[in-house]
């Protein structure tokens, strides 16, 4: 299982997409509004992500 960076985008539960901001030892948090809908999708700003549960789509270049 390859864990993401800062700045990495991921992809998670069917779909959703965001920006990794902090690494802990077990998950991500992840800033949702990089997704255009995220508000039509009535999804908080900011959420935790296990690290089995994303998949890396692109990585940060820092």
């Amino acid at each position: 299982m390859k864990i993401a960076k800062i700045g990495d985008l991921i992809e998670f539960k069917d779909g959703l997409r965001g920006i990794v901001e902090k690494i802990n030892e077990n998950s991500v948090i992840v800033d949702l509004t990089y997704m255009e809908n995220y508000r039509e999708l009535e999804l908080e700003e900011k959420t935790v992500i296990n690290h089995k549960n994303y998949k890396i789509i692109n990585e940060s270049v820092s």
